[in-house]
């Protein structure tokens, strides 16, 4: 079950996925144009922090 919204998604998807036994996981590349604060970025300091807590809380305190 999910149970993250915004940022931490993506990391706790990556760990749950990553746990699954007999799973390779690949990395592609893509072709990405981020927007600017002009165009209406809108990630912060907030954002950056979330996601390194969701990091430590799905790979490390499982």
């Amino acid at each position: 079950m999910l149970k993250e919204k915004r940022f931490g998604f993506e990391p706790e998807v990556t760990a749950k996925v990553a746990r699954i036994p007999n799973i390779r996981i690949y990395e592609v590349g893509i072709s990405y144009y981020g927007r600017t604060y002009a165009e209406g970025k809108k990630i912060g300091m907030k954002d950056g922090f979330r996601t390194i807590y969701c990091i430590l809380k799905y790979n490390l305190f499982r």
